[in-house]
């Protein structure tokens, strides 16, 4: 019987490792986390072998039944990981070897530690693809929920955060939803391209042994094996993907937060956020923080940290396996833990945003947001080339803010001015609601295009 405290390549070496290198070396207290998907794909290893007859079923069966059992004990926290056994794989072949024997030892036939783990890293981060997804389709939800009820409230849409024009606050919601639907293609495409399955590659070469690498691909999920044995346990880049699309997430939800940070603020006064979303300050009463939009924006950098800190590992890595990879599970844990938390955030937050739909119009009155309206209405009623509407316009603003006015409160004899005979509506033109619903080219933020736009995105998130 095997030295129960060795490791499993103990027989080489003369003496243990170092105290400091064996608690740096290990990587348990951070894969531990894949205890399911190695214990799934070693019962799936295990069946290959016992239809390939590699090994003989009597052992297949018993190693199979100990995996379960070694399951259903780190479900119940009744299983003890150990750093001294390095990572989860030793961890479970350690503790095989305690229930059932020698008949353990045949579990490691035909794979290596460096295939084993890149299975296991893959269908985590395959199921973490699809569990983002889900929660940015709640996210998608609310925000669409929330666009509902504000199609007809109007606001001032900003270029360089100077009032530009009058939009639907709907339709700047819906900007966001084109976004996160960026954001889920990405995780899908991840998906497909990390749908090859490396189990069999072994070390690096492949294995003498008679496997069926389909077998194993199909039984864990896979559409196939992959090609290379050596790009398989050296490939990363199903994690980088993975970190590259929940930094540009993030980016997104970073985005949001500000926003929402600002036109929270007195400046603005746009929204308001209900106290489960908020909170104070330890030393002025009078504070209602809207912290959760600080918290995204700020974990975004732990995104970006973690894709930086991976292509880094990554670029000078020669081919092949390193113990540099050993880093890999850690940041993508991470960038998938805050990610998932700043997409639940998110979610509350705009579930509990309510919206001050007169400041928000008074605003887009202010900046003579409708000038661009009546360089328009020059060029398309009274035929003028826009440049010269546009001339004309911008010294009917300068008149007006001469005056300290808004352009719906000067005179027709005021507007006559400078172009004679206009004849126009004048509220309409300049009436902030008529500029909004006058958008009405495909995208743009006439309401009748935004209700066009909100029946489309329920029926894609049904």
């Amino acid at each position: 019987m095997r030295n129960k405290n060795k490791t499993v390549w103990s027989h080489r070496f003369g003496k243990a490792n170092s105290k400091n290198f064996q608690r740096i070396g290990s990587s348990i207290n951070v894969d531990k986390r894949l205890y399911n998907e190695d214990i799934q794909a070693s019962i799936v290893h295990v069946q290959m072998l016992i239809k390939q007859k590699i090994i003989p079923k009597k052992d297949g069966k018993k190693i199979i039944n100990g995996l379960k059992k070694i399951k259903r004990e780190i479900d119940k926290n009744k299983f003890k990981f150990e750093e001294k056994f390095e990572d989860i794989h030793q961890n479970i072949e350690k503790r095989l070897f305690q229930i059932i024997g020698e008949s353990a030892g045949y579990l490691h036939t035909a794979r290596s530690r460096n295939d084993q783990v890149v299975t296991d890293f893959k269908i985590w981060v395959k199921d973490a693809s699809i569990d983002i997804n889900k929660t940015l389709d709640s996210l998608m939800r609310s925000i669409l929920k929330k666009a509902s009820k504000n199609v007809d409230t109007v606001m001032p849409g900003f270029t360089h955060l100077k009032n530009a024009q009058p939009i639907s606050f709907a339709h700047y919601l819906l900007a966001y939803l084109e976004m996160l639907s960026r954001d889920k293609k990405r995780f899908k495409n991840n998906i497909t391209l990390i749908d090859e399955c490396p189990l069999g590659s072994a070390a690096l070469a492949g294995t003498s042994f008679n496997i069926d690498r389909k077998f194993t691909a199909k039984k864990l999920g896979f559409k196939k094996p992959t090609n290379n044995s050596i790009d398989s346990v050296s490939d990363r880049d199903f994690a980088i993907d993975f970190l590259s699309a929940a930094a540009t997430c993030a980016m997104h939800l970073s985005r949001l937060s500000e926003d929402f940070i600002i036109f929270n603020s007195e400046a603005f006064s746009f929204v308001e956020f209900t106290d489960k979303v908020l909170t104070g300050s330890s030393i002025m009463p009078q504070k209602k923080n809207p912290d959760p939009a600080e918290l995204i924006r700020g974990r975004t950098a732990i995104n970006y940290g973690n894709l930086n800190s991976m292509l880094t590992i990554m670029k000078g890595l020669p081919i092949s396996y390193y113990k540099d990879l050993q880093d890999d599970k850690e940041l993508v844990f991470d960038s998938y833990d805050t990610l998932k938390d700043s997409l639940l955030m998110s979610i509350e937050l705009i579930e509990n945003l309510h919206t001050k739909k007169n400041n928000m119009k008074d605003m887009a009155q202010k900046g003579y947001t409708t000038a661009t309206d009546f360089a328009d209405y020059l060029a398309k009623i009274k035929k003028l080339p826009f440049r010269k509407g546009y001339a004309i316009s911008s010294k009917l603003v300068n008149y007006a803010e001469r005056k300290k006015v808004r352009l719906d409160q000067l005179s027709m004899n005021e507007i006559n001015k400078f172009v004679k005979k206009v004849e126009i509506n004048m509220p309409k033109i300049f009436d902030v609601v008529n500029s909004m619903n006058s958008k009405t080219s495909f995208g743009g933020t006439s309401t009748k295009n935004i209700r066009k736009m909100i029946k489309k995105y329920k029926s894609e998130l049904k």
